[in-house]
């Protein structure tokens, strides 16, 4: 699908609701399926990727209603999942396959292969499997520790494992895995990643313990069914906090957003440059805080992105990309290589199409160097089939000097189903074409 973007002359005013976040959705179908009991969850994000995971929990025995509904059930298996009669599919979803990655090798003598699309099987798994292997996994993949992987559950030994980089989906697998292996399982990161699953353990009845960048999970625990509300996403809203502050006579109010000190990167980062934003409402769903969040258009000046930041906004550089393009100086990201691993290599797709909109940019092996202040041309991108890379360009286009055209716009489903109808409700001129 393509996508035309016009810029915008009568302002974005208005009120949006962003779907639920992604971390939390996964994470709660997947606890949902492994507890004792129903778990229902509200606010689930009905994105691609979630649907991967309910497909992937079904085979494996768990009961998920329909996700289309504005409550979705999960009974449980109890720990003990069925043997998938067929290859369970992640598609995109490098959180499917690698946090259920745990989960397959650590019940025992249950075979499974998981695979997803091209994009995902060239995504690295070594950093994951691993760690799996030195707590007594057999997991078999493609040369260079490429999907499809295939799993033979084994029973597991704790392990005492040094991550060398902050990654929650590394941390969140060997969790996992320790929550049915024997004895007491310790994860250390460089950096604190965002720690949706200590949380969310510890409301399913884990045995969770965090005290710096440390993390120990027990052994033998009895995950019990919950009710879970799930926070609008803060990667969705981190499009509108831009939106907001760059087009003219702005102001949004974005509802119900998950605020959680792990992911709060990007309201650090626009303050810093300036940004006008407010919290305003502040309280607590299921263990996660939550805000709603306002913003309006300011004079946005550039920064310095980097070292332990990267962690708490790693999802949301290809926007505050777009933001450092239209603020006044030059702005660096650095120590942010783990772009290259997502959907596409995102550092090289950013640099290629902020230089065709006429942005001066340097690519850098861990990051960008740009200079803003200048207006941003008009121009035909490709979203290279990456859902934060296609909603970053629609947003430059309200500030570009012509139409901006996306193709392979639809992959924003990935995260966002309805992404281009919030964008036209809020006053954007925006048409939808067959590519």
């Amino acid at each position: 699908m393509k996508v035309t973007i016009s810029p915008i002359t009568g302002g974005l005013r208005g009120t949006v609701y962003v779907p639920g976040d992604k971390s939390i959705s996964h994470r709660a179908l997947m606890l949902g399926a492994l507890a004792e009991g129903e778990t229902q969850i509200r606010g689930l994000l009905l994105g691609d990727d979630p649907r991967c995971t309910a497909d992937c929990f079904r085979q494996m025995g768990a009961e998920i209603s329909d996700l289309n509904t504005e409550m979705v059930t999960v009974k449980g298996v109890g720990g003990d999942w069925r043997e998938p009669a067929d290859v369970l599919w992640a598609g995109n979803s490098g959180t499917t396959m690698r946090l259920m990655l745990g989960i397959l090798a650590s019940h025992g003598q249950r075979f499974a292969v998981v695979t997803g699309d091209q994009s995902l099987r060239s995504r690295p798994m070594k950093r994951v499997i691993h760690p799996l292997q030195a707590m007594g996994a057999d997991i078999w993949c493609r040369s260079g520790g490429y999907a499809p992987l295939a799993v033979k559950g084994r029973s597991l030994k704790a392990i005492d494992f040094q991550s060398p980089i902050a990654s929650a989906q590394v941390k969140s697998c060997v969790l996992l895995a320790g929550l049915f292996a024997e004895g007491i399982t310790t994860i250390t990161e460089p950096e604190k990643s965002r720690d949706h699953s200590e949380r969310m353990l510890r409301a399913f009845g884990a045995q969770v313990e965090v005290e710096g960048n440390t993390v120990k999970v027990q052994g033998g625990a009895k995950l019990r069914g919950q009710q879970v509300q799930v926070p609008g996403d803060i990667s969705s809203a981190a499009f509108w906090l831009v939106a907001g502050s760059i087009v003219p006579d702005a102001e949004l109010l974005i509802k119900d957003v998950g605020i959680n000190p792990t992911r709060t990167g990007i309201l650090e980062v626009l303050q810093t440059m300036g940004a006008h934003i407010q919290l305003e409402n502040e309280r607590e769903w299921t263990g996660e805080p939550v805000a709603d969040l306002r913003i309006k258009t300011a004079e946005l000046q550039a920064c310095t992105i980097g070292g332990s930041l990267i962690p708490r906004l790693i999802d949301e550089i290809p926007i505050l990309a777009i933001a450092c393009a239209c603020a006044q100086g030059t702005s660096i990201i650095q120590d942010a290589q783990e772009l290259r691993v997502k959907e596409s290599d995102r550092l090289a797709v950013i640099a290629h199409h902020l230089a065709h909109m006429g942005v001066q940019v340097t690519e850098k092996p861990d990051g960008l160097t740009i200079v803003g202040g200048n207006s941003l041309q008009s121009a035909h991108l490709d979203s290279y089939g990456d859902h934060r890379i296609a909603m970053s360009l629609a947003i430059a286009g309200l500030r570009s000097k012509g139409v901006m055209t996306i193709e392979g716009a639809d992959c924003a489903t990935v995260s966002y189903p309805n992404f281009y109808a919030s964008l036209q409700e809020l006053g954007a001129e925006v048409q939808t074409l067959d590519s």
